[in-house]
């Protein structure tokens, strides 16, 4: 994995930019057909090629924290369902009964068994299937093998990744740094779907071009117009949002503590889930197509607990901040979507201010025609 800045690097680059009034140029510039975002077809190859078949994080390892908690969500497409077994490791499922395939769990939680709400079949945190009511009525039933269906799991950098299919992610993980460190607790978990392709709602988090016409009350006044530094490590990216804050760090080596209080990092971990850290709180935002016009987006806001409750109100003035700025690109990303329909653009065109969405669509483009 190539070296990300930190420390006085990052900040020596961006105070370059700030004083030249320059950015991260890309490398070059893309033109992605709008055909892509409203094709059935191109999706359904994306979510096999790009989500099925890759090793990509699931959810927040905190989001397990003991035996029989879960989470349940869809990725790729697929309903799954990850536990924490008593044994301490987390094991992911196809969320379905096998029986008649309803689902057997949802949202978030923790449970000593996990019952299929049709007919009350109940599995065991390993998955394994422990009771069938009226089990005499079903003689061509071994319930050894009708446990639920596992997918490939493993654990690392606190996150629970999972692959859809071969290879194992034990030995296909992607080399991230550690972005979710150890003592993080899971504050909330929210779900919301936007009416929009995947691909816009994921290219809105990965450039700052926008800042100023978009977020001219709530991110502008704190960051900088079209300023960032942009990073890259295999397909995924790092794109640094500078607080105007930063400038109380010139001339000085700053710590680690006083650099993340200066700026927040998105990083994109290919092909659908963002990472993004602000003062006191690191949140995991995954993305998944429900259609070629809707996307869920489910949102773990984790923090350090040292940092809890110190200052309730500046807490809420935060996260209100957030999600004032959330609210202003739903509504782009959403005018974009419609706009698809309007016939105006052949194509859209990326430049040199946006080359982490350039990054993505040449990785996701590869991806599709048999690139590894």
């Amino acid at each position: 994995m190539a070296e990300l800045l930190g420390g006085h690097s990052l900040a020596a680059r961006i105070f370059e930019h700030i004083d030249n009034k320059t950015t991260d140029l890309g490398d070059a510039c893309w033109s992605e057909p709008v055909k892509n975002y409203r094709s059935e077809s191109r999706l359904e190859e994306e979510l096999e090629r790009g989500f099925r078949q890759r090793a990509i994080p699931f959810c927040p390892s905190v989001a397990l924290p003991e035996p029989g908690s879960y989470v349940a969500r869809e990725a790729g497409g697929t309903p799954l369902l990850a536990i924490r077994g008593r044994d301490g490791n987390a094991r992911v499922f196809r969320n379905a009964c096998r029986h008649r395939g309803a689902q057997v769990a949802s949202g978030t939680g923790r449970q000593s068994a996990f019952a299929c709400r049709y007919h009350g079949w109940t599995y065991g945190l390993d998955g394994s299937l422990k009771t069938v009511p009226h089990e005499h009525g079903f003689p061509q039933i071994i319930k050894e093998k009708c446990g639920l269906v596992p997918v490939n799991a493993a654990e690392q950098g606190g996150f629970v990744f999972v692959t859809q299919m071969p290879p194992e992610p034990v030995a296909d993980l992607p080399d991230i740094p550690e972005l979710l460190r150890d003592g993080l607790q899971l504050l909330t978990v929210n779900e919301q779907v936007i009416n929009a392709n995947w691909k816009v709602l994921a290219e809105s988090f990965i450039e700052g071009y926008h800042i100023r016409s978009t977020h001219r009350d709530t991110f502008y006044p704190v960051q900088y117009d079209n300023l960032n530094v942009v990073e890259y490590f295999g397909r995924n990216s790092r794109v640094t949002y500078p607080f105007r804050n930063i400038e109380k760090l010139r001339n000085k080596v700053p710590t680690k503590a006083e650099m993340e209080g200066a700026l927040t990092h998105v990083y994109h971990l290919f092909p659908n889930i963002m990472i993004a850290t602000f003062p006191h709180r690191i949140v995991m935002v995954a993305l998944e197509a429900v259609s070629v016009s809707k996307t869920r987006q489910t949102t773990y806001v984790m923090s350090d607990p040292q940092t809890l409750g110190q200052d309730p109100e500046r807490e809420k003035q935060a996260t209100d901040f957030v999600d004032a700025g959330n609210a202003e690109d739903r509504e782009v990303v959403e005018s974009i979507q419609r706009g698809l329909k309007s016939g105006a653009n052949e194509f859209f065109e990326f430049g040199l201010f946006e080359g982490a969405i350039v990054h993505f669509h040449k990785n996701l483009q590869a991806i599709l025609e048999g690139g590894e």
